[in-house]
């Protein structure tokens, strides 16, 4: 008998079947591996697994038995538990706190702190996250500690279900590796685990069976052993898909409209120099920690750097704050799509002309004929699907709302664009598509700074490629040159 049985699982939104007849079954003591395009209906049956939205058909049975859930509680009740891309934790809160959330120890009327921390100290020890001091407050964790101590909140909840939802979009191979450890040992004590990942070669690694969704519908399960990456690219996308380089239109300009002199901003990164012309895609490569992020937010005004200097279209450049840069032409698309790329609870349409709404105001009042047209035309360019001006961005899947951050800054038409890890999270075909993008603008004349931990992807958009180690330049490779060993050498090398 299956520990965890989904029957025609159907949920209908307005205009689109977002589940259609879904199918899915868990053993006790396996990895399930569950993948799909963006917005092929993962999250959607994610929810439905948590309680946090209900099915307008279908059925999940526990061990057999049919179960209702119509909130998270009854879910976490039942020993499943969802651990999302964006964390749940409070920030504020210790470790402790946070693995406790909801079920805390009490003796009598009061909260029983002793026996919280040392329960939490054990369970998170456990997993291979020895906190001398389980009460420090999470936010001061790394990511990849973060997601043990939601995993420590499984364990205290005794969850027998287990879902993971692209749990190693921004780990470390270091981290990786610990994690599906962990992972591992919860599958040797019986859990249930439901892994879902855009990384291919990871779901392969870690799971049992897989289930491909396409469209709403589950168009293939089987064991991983059965298909390798291509086949399952295949079955996601319907169609054969090529993940090779574009190469430019023509040659880049002689004279960079980005010029990066000996930048420093201790400790994060120190005496780093670059250029970027029109019509030219620079990669920075490295490995995370490498100090990427950190060039490109002073570049963007977001902090300030501390030595070196910056020339912008021949002129000296020191933004004051990101709108200083936005209006000298220099945009910015960050890592974190959610925190810091969009207004989640805004639509699609007002997220897209938000830079530039002063285009569209007289004497203060916006004019929203062409306003909504303007948007229109620049959805439209991105090839959003559907193409709802507006529907609420916080419901699009992850690959979608990269194309409406991508969007705004198409509309605000800047010359240099900054794009940090542009695929983190997106599925292959969405990923192809951006990077159709990607090398537009630069084809339109716009120079691009791409900074992506992919190597396929490095090596499919740059024309040049800089490579960053601990901080500094370790070395800078054209594209007719670079290799993922080459580039790796330079990343990793003494």
């Amino acid at each position: 008998m299956s520990l965890l049985r989904l029957e025609d699982i159907t949920k209908r939104y307005p205009g689109v079947t977002a589940l259609d007849a879904v199918g899915l079954e868990l053993a006790a003591g396996s990895v399930h591996g569950l993948i799909g395009e963006n917005g092929a209906g993962k999250s959607t049956l994610l929810r439905i697994l948590a309680g946090a939205e209900r099915p307008d058909a279908g059925q999940v049975l526990l061990d057999g038995v049919p179960v209702t859930l119509v909130a998270p509680r009854q879910a976490l009740d039942r020993g499943i538990t969802v651990i999302y891309q964006e964390l749940t934790l409070v920030p504020e809160l210790g470790a402790d706190a946070n693995v406790f959330l909801g079920m805390e120890p009490a003796r009598g009327l009061a909260l029983d702190r002793r026996a919280m921390r040392e329960r939490a100290r054990e369970t998170l020890a456990s997993l291979g996250l020895p906190l001398a001091d389980p009460g420090i407050p999470v936010k001061r964790l790394s990511i990849a500690q973060q997601q043990l101590v939601e995993l420590a909140r499984a364990l205290v909840r005794q969850a027998r279900v287990i879902a993971l939802d692209e749990p190693t979009a921004t780990l470390t191979q270091t981290e990786v590796t610990h994690l599906f450890g962990q992972i591992a040992r919860l599958r040797d004590r019986g859990a249930g685990i439901i892994f879902v990942s855009h990384r291919l070669d990871e779901v392969r690694q870690i799971a049992d069976e897989i289930t491909v969704l396409r469209d709403g519908a589950a168009v293939w399960h089987g064991p991983a052993r059965d298909v390798d990456d291509a086949g399952l690219i295949r079955l996601m996308v319907g169609r054969d898909v090529e993940y090779l380089r574009q190469p430019p239109a023509g040659p880049a300009a002689a004279t960079p409209r980005l010029e990066v002199i000996g930048l420093t901003r201790e400790p994060g990164f120190r005496d780093v120099s670059f250029t970027v012309r029109p019509g030219e895609i620079v990669a920075l490569a490295g490995l995370v920690g490498a100090g990427r992020t950190e060039v490109a937010r002073c570049l963007a005004g977001a902090d300030r750097w501390t030595a070196g200097r910056v020339r912008l279209a021949g002129r000296d450049y020191r933004p004051r704050g990101p709108r200083d840069g936005i209006r000298r032409g220099l945009v910015y698309l960050p890592e974190d799509r959610k925190r810091d790329g969009l207004i989640l609870g805004f639509t699609v349409g007002a997220n897209t002309t938000l830079p530039v709404l002063r285009r569209f105001t007289r004497l203060g009042v916006v004019r929203a004929p062409a306003e909504r047209h303007a948007a229109e035309e620049v959805v439209e360019r991105i090839q959003l699907r559907p193409p709802d001006l507006d529907r609420v961005t916080r419901t699009l899947s992850g690959g979608n709302q990269q194309k409406v951050v991508l969007a705004k800054w198409l509309l605000a038409d800047a010359e240099v664009l900054i794009v940090d890890e542009p695929t983190r999270g997106v599925d292959v075909g969405t990923k192809i598509e951006l990077h159709r993008q990607i090398r537009a603008l630069a084809n339109h004349g716009k120079a691009v700074l791409v900074i992506s931990s992919e190597m396929p992807e490095v090596l499919a958009l740059a024309d040049r490629i800089v490579v960053m180690r601990e901080g500094r330049v370790a070395g800078e490779l054209p594209a007719g040159e670079a290799t993922a060993e080459r580039i790796m050498a330079l990343a990793v090398a003494a």
